[in-house]
């Protein structure tokens, strides 16, 4: 991490903007249900290195940048990543404790839930079949999870050596 504190919060925005980027990043029908759920993963990331700089207000807020470019009923992705950011916060203290792969799979039982939430809303505001599908990119995450932590890990460390 970068040493100093504005840097540091740049650090965090640009690395979230990034996976707003991935996450709204055009896939042939196909592929969509292949996409992991990257801003997911990037505030679990955020919200479990930083818990005082990165919280619910972030969820927020890139839950309703989302919902404006996804064109989607405007807080339903705000209301899920800030859910998400909740949880996290709720299971911080016992998250650091656990080696990578326990966190992988409280990573997947995360993202799951909030992608059954998700699910859950998409049912009540309009026609929508649900099937097991849903928890492919909440696998997928909790897959790329201890790579995504190593890589930023070495990041953070090479950046405040500079």
């Amino acid at each position: 991490m970068p040493t100093s504190s504005s840097a540091s919060l740049l650090w965090i925005w640009l690395t979230l903007l990034l996976a707003l980027c991935l996450q709204v990043m055009p896939l042939a029908d196909g592929w969509q249900i292949w996409r992991p759920d990257w801003l997911g993963l990037m505030l679990i990331y955020w919200c479990m290195k930083a818990p005082l700089r990165v919280g619910v207000l972030h969820g927020f807020t890139l839950g309703i940048l989302l919902d404006l470019i996804e064109g989607v009923t405007l807080g339903q992705n705000a209301l899920i990543f800030s859910l998400l950011a909740f949880l996290c916060a709720l299971v911080y203290p016992r998250f650091r404790a656990y080696s990578l792969l326990q966190q992988a799979v409280l990573i997947f039982v995360l993202l799951g839930t909030v992608q059954l939430a998700e699910q859950w809303l998409r049912t009540l505001l309009g026609p929508f079949s649900i099937h097991l599908s849903f928890l492919l990119p909440s696998l997928i995450g909790a897959a790329l999870w201890p790579w995504l932590t190593t890589l930023f890990e070495a990041l953070g460390r090479r950046l405040a050596r500079e």
